[in-house]
């Protein structure tokens, strides 16, 4: 401790494993450091969590104070850190990009590069980016083929919804006006798209283009719909209003996104890891985190309380940003109703988000304290496991194995089997007998131990499977049978089947797992036939033997790509030469398969 600097940086604290569960920054990395460790402090229980699994230290020094909170906002993103405060998968979050292209495309996308495009977002649903997308089409007549080299224009030009710069229709300068439009609307300048659409019906019209001309007129009355739906609600300028709430349900930001004094939309972001954290400590994580990612950083930002570092957090936006950025917290006025406004939204997401907990907790947790209740089993079925079996007639035989744990699927406890035993004529008590064999040889000694075990199958396939996993040693699991057709659950010596009521949430569930487990296995079936039907085919290929064949489809990944690959890439895949590569172009196109 006492060779920590007195100088600005930031700390990765570790554990005895050495993973980086907490990252901080300080203005005087001893002092801040040292602040952990004394028992004088009222140390709040996440800080004693986190001082318990400390078991290594690493600080980088930075030259200021705004370099280190930099710092402070990649590592963060980078290592995700257990005990840091963190936006629920900000990760995942979706954009929209408009790409650096002679003729742009905007779409959807979940990953931001330093490519010259721009990105604008990110958006907490992906519904909404959509939505945008559709509302963005209707307007404008935007590409959206990634082939800018077709001889002739697609259906999406003949139905007006494309302006088919691949045919050469549409000049570069005309497409990069409507991509301006574009990103002004992105940015929520509808008055700006407007008065430049305007312009050019203008311009349009004086030049005797009279079609051109009437398209800009149906984009201009579109977007000024746009505009009347839109409350003006400050004088001007770009701002984002932030709002805070915290509840039993958890804790959520809510951001109001105003452009040129016109409100323009909102997010709200889950934040996680704050239950012990004051609100100037989790609205400081929030900025850091979502401006650090933003694509678009406003010229004010509004807040609905103090920080200690408002103004340091003022210095970095600008720098960010490249201009001036303000950091301010109304008192009173229009921006204090709007913080206000947004604070109230966020309290409504997350009272939204304790009746969907509720409602899950019925579906999931409960649904398996029911279906337990139902078949009189000692304890709640937290882990069940469901068998199912897929072939056709006979062929391919294959089985899956899914698993719900507290009524939710736990993907990674998947497993799929190739049947090796039945061949030829079908036998699904055999196969059955074979899969779960399989699965419990060794389960009381490498375990775990499932609390209630679902056959795919009526009595048949239950009395075969049963004769096996009790030969395992598993004579107090219970196994149930699942008839196919009604849902009708056949029990271990008992003949007449368990009917569960028909709106009940154990049916639910039930239904989930057996439709999870014919998923899964119909799924590994058509794997293993779409890569038999491959091997059958290139059998017919002069040149191309079992190793070629492999590596085709190791490559590629279907027939279908295969089939469309040109020579150049099929000769690049490992162990194909250019004539061979040139024999599975030729086959395809003259077989016409």
């Amino acid at each position: 401790m006492a060779l920590l600097p007195d100088k600005p940086g930031v700390y990765l604290m570790k554990d005895d494993k050495g993973r980086i569960i907490y990252v901080g920054k300080a203005i005087n990395l001893k002092n801040r450091v040292r602040s952990y460790f004394q028992s004088s402090r009222n140390h709040s229980g996440k800080v004693l969590a986190l001082v318990a699994h400390i078991a290594d230290l690493e600080y980088i020094i930075t030259a200021s104070e705004i370099e280190a909170l930099i710092l402070e906002c990649n590592l963060i993103k980078k290592h995700r850190p257990k005990y840091n405060i963190s936006l629920k998968d900000d990760k995942t979050y979706p954009y929209i990009k408009v790409t650096c292209e002679d003729f742009p495309r905007v779409y959807a996308t979940r990953k931001v590069l330093k490519d010259g495009a721009r990105y604008f977002g990110p958006y907490t649903s992906a519904g909404a980016v959509h939505e945008t997308l559709r509302l963005l089409k209707t307007l404008f007549p935007l590409r959206s083929c990634r082939n800018l080299a077709a001889k002739r224009p697609c259906l999406e030009h003949h139905i007006k919804r494309c302006l088919a710069p691949c045919a050469g229709k549409v000049e570069q300068e005309t497409y990069s006006d409507m991509i301006k439009a574009v990103t002004l609307f992105l940015e929520g300048r509808s008055d700006a798209v407007a008065k430049n659409l305007k312009r050019l019906m203008a311009e349009a019209a004086e030049k005797l283009e009279f079609e051109q001309a009437a398209r800009l007129r149906d984009q201009l009355t579109a977007v000024e719909k746009i505009m009347e739906k839109q409350n003006i609600v400050t004088g001007s300028g770009d701002q984002d209003a932030i709002g805070l709430a915290r509840s039993a349900a958890g804790i959520c930001a809510q951001v109001f996104f105003i452009r040129s004094g016109k409100m323009v939309g909102r997010d709200h972001f889950i934040l996680l890891g704050g239950e012990d954290e004051t609100n100037q400590n989790i609205l400081e994580a929030f900025i850091k985190q979502y401006y650090s990612q933003a694509a678009f950083i406003p010229r004010e930002i509004l807040l609905p309380l103090e920080l200690a570092e408002q103004q340091l957090l003022a210095d970095w936006l600008s720098s960010s940003k490249g201009g001036r950025v303000q950091v301010e917290t109304p008192k009173r006025g229009t921006k204090k109703d709007l913080v206000n406004m947004a604070a109230g939204n966020a309290a409504t997401v997350l009272e939204e988000q304790a009746v969907r907990l509720e409602a899950d907790v019925d579906k999931t947790t409960g649904a398996a304290a029911e279906l337990g209740q139902y078949l009189e089993l000692p304890t709640i079925p937290q882990r069940i496991e469901c068998f199912d079996i897929s072939h056709i007639q006979g062929s391919e035989t294959v089985a899956s194995m899914v698993v719900f744990e507290d009524g939710q699927p736990n993907k990674n406890e998947y497993r799929r089997y190739k049947l090796k035993t039945v061949e030829g004529k079908p036998d699904d008590f055999k196969s059955m007998q074979e899969v779960v064999g399989r699965r419990y040889r060794d389960a009381l000694e490498k375990g775990p131990i499932p609390d209630l075990i679902i056959i795919d199958g009526g009595k048949g396939q239950l009395n075969a499977a049963l004769t096996l996993i009790r030969a395992a040693g598993l004579t107090n699991v219970p196994v149930v049978g699942l008839a196919k057709e009604f849902e009708y659950i056949f029990r271990e010596g008992i003949s007449e089947p368990l009917i569960l009521p028909r709106h009940s949430q154990s049916l639910y569930l039930v239904q989930r797992i057996r439709d999870e487990a014919h998923r899964f296995a119909i799924t590994y079936h058509r794997k293993l036939r779409s890569k038999r039907n491959l091997v059958s085919v290139l059998d017919h290929i002069p040149g191309i033997g079992a190793k070629r064949r492999k590596a085709l489809w190791d490559h590629f990944g279907s027939l279908a790509k295969i089939k469309a690959a040109e020579v150049e890439a099929l000769a690049k895949v490992e162990g194909m030469t250019f004539p061979a590569a040139e024999a599975v172009y030729n086959f395809f196109r003259n077989k016409n398969l």
